[in-house]
């Protein structure tokens, strides 16, 4: 099995995690039904999002934290969540990948994950959405 080497790797990677995030019980309604995701335009800008991480290319555009803090505000983004996005996005990588970048993926993947879960559900939390 080869390991992440480039941009196509990496839309290879995000079809194919979205493509089971759509049908998963957990999260799948957060995304089709409650944040009614237009996936034309959400796809492209995932591959910039983990094309910016892995390869450190700066062409992500975005700010996901305060989308998420905005999502949070209509389905609360609890650890169950978290932790089945992490399953599905894990299981995937594993799936069509090995090797070093696969693994870093996983590790960067774990920490935005758990960084933004825990902004989320923190108590001292002060960003509000208007």
């Amino acid at each position: 099995m080869k390991d992440i080497e480039n941009r196509a790797d990496i839309i290879l990677l995000v079809d194919c995690f979205y493509s089971k995030v759509q049908d998963n019980q957990t999260i799948g309604p957060i995304f089709t039904q409650i944040a009614n995701v237009n996936w034309s335009h959400h796809l492209p800008k995932m591959y910039d999002f983990w094309e910016s991480i892995l390869f450190g290319k700066a062409i992500y555009k975005g700010n996901p934290m305060l989308t998420h803090f905005s999502l949070n505000q209509h389905a609360p983004l609890k650890e169950e969540e978290f932790k089945t996005w992490k399953m599905i996005f894990f299981n995937t990588v594993d799936e069509l990948f090995a090797g070093e970048n696969a693994e870093t993926i996983k590790q960067k993947a774990q920490s935005i994950a758990d960084l933004m879960h825990f902004k989320i559900n923190s108590p001292q939390s002060k960003i509000n959405i208007v």
